[in-house]
């Protein structure tokens, strides 16, 4: 894989750079795009898609990792329907918070008792009832092993 320019500033750039990343920072990466499983979470199975070089605007993306993006948000939601049990996935792109202004869009499993932005109100609150590292990282490697076979 092609190395990618990165801000040394920006955690999204320096874990994209990494090559000891762990399953759940490494769900799927390509020279363009990485998938991640979102921290700070009590959904499993909430992701992150981002691209692998510093980029802070959805117009700022190249034609080349435009046209990668929209296949790999089908697949993941594929992937996520086969592992994870949910009806559909939501997509969302902010990238404003403070130390995360780094383009990525969640990628969130849509449960049958949870819709619309309600979702959001799984993301932060209390850490103990994030998403253990360990079923992070069993689900980014159940991910990872159904995206390999829908490629």
């Amino acid at each position: 894989m092609r190395a990618v320019p990165v801000d040394r500033d920006c955690l999204s750039c320096m874990n994209s750079a990494r090559l000891d990343l762990l399953p759940r920072e490494r769900v799927y990466a390509s020279p363009g795009w990485r998938v991640a499983h979102a921290f700070g979470t009590s959904l499993p199975g909430w992701m992150v898609v981002l691209p692998r070089r510093h980029v802070t605007a959805l117009d700022e993306l190249t034609p080349e990792e435009a046209i990668g993006l929209g296949p790999l948000l089908s697949e993941l939601t594929g992937a996520l329907r086969a592992v994870i049990p949910c009806e559909k996935t939501y997509v969302a792109l902010f990238a404003e918070a403070e130390g995360f202004q780094h383009l990525h869009f969640h990628v969130i499993p849509r449960q049958a008792d949870l819709r619309g932005p309600r979702v959001f109100g799984l993301l932060g609150g209390d850490p103990a009832n994030h998403v253990p590292d360990t079923v992070m990282d069993q689900i980014a490697i159940d991910l990872a092993r159904a995206l390999q076979t829908s490629h």
